[in-house]
């Protein structure tokens, strides 16, 4: 479902067992089987189980670091270790938020594979949506191209990684609930756009670390721009609208290859 989702001229049989799982799908493992009675208002595992009860009603990801110490393969038994690290509180301009960090370790049969830090943001939900302040696309970049974010894509995306969150496939509830213009494109999704991009740049070669960082939410009714600029070693990455929608960056990637 996922190489469905977000490869051109995905057919059945690209990846068999075996094959070297591309970098980031290994989000698409580890599915929460929350039950439908524990879940909370905005499709999310209610807080309070894993996750700390904060008292502030949005929450999603933030950014995150990752290093690849090994390969992963398709059919390979893998396992995951979590644990919270931390919660920083913070104050900015709407108001308080919290920073909550984490710690993921990815085992597959050969052990560690991947080590994953990661902070989820938890927001108050704003009577208007406010953008943040927007951050002009790169220049320079060695590939800058377009694809589309519609509604079907971020449904299949939900899907393939079982994530219950509304604000990405209830039009009706992100809009009058959390008060957003439009359904929002996943970060996730959006690094693993990019790092896939990338990864063809390089000729397949794949990094060795990579880091991501949400700066703006983009919505489904833009196209997006995906942005590499080679810094030798290492790329940096964004998605951006296009320019007749602003410019502005949505995700940045810093990837790192040997």
């Amino acid at each position: 479902m996922l190489g469905a989702t977000i490869r051109p001229g995905w057919h059945a049989g690209a990846l068999t067992e075996g094959d070297v799982l591309p970098p980031l799908w290994h989000w698409a493992g580890f599915p929460e089987d929350t039950p439908m009675e524990r879940l909370g208002p905005d499709g999310h595992a209610a807080p309070g189980a894993f996750l700390p009860d904060l008292g502030l009603g949005r929450r999603m990801w933030a950014g995150g670091q990752l290093r690849f110490r090994r390969p992963l393969h398709i059919g390979e038994r893998l396992t995951k270790r979590s644990e919270i690290t931390g919660v920083e509180w913070k104050r900015g301009g709407s108001g308080p938020f919290a920073l909550v960090s984490l710690e993921h370790a990815i085992s597959g049969e050969g052990g560690l594979a991947i080590e994953e830090s990661q902070q989820i943001i938890y927001l108050a939900i704003p009577d208007t949506y406010r953008p943040p302040r927007p951050r002009p696309a790169p220049e320079g970049a060695v590939f800058d191209e377009v694809v589309a974010v519609d509604s079907v894509r971020l449904f299949r995306y939900s899907a393939a990684t079982f994530n219950g969150h509304k604000i990405h496939f209830d039009r009706e509830f992100t809009t009058r609930v959390e008060n957003y213009p439009g359904l929002i494109v996943h970060g996730p999704l959006q690094a693993t756009l990019l790092i896939e991009r990338a990864v063809r740049h390089r000729g397949g070669a794949l990094p060795v670390s990579l880091s991501h960082r949400g700066v703006h939410p983009m919505f489904e009714h833009h196209p997006l721009r995906l942005i590499g600029v080679d810094e030798g070693a290492a790329m940096t990455l964004c998605t951006a609208t296009l320019p007749e929608h602003g410019g502005h960056q949505g995700m940045q990637v810093t990837a790192e290859w040997a």
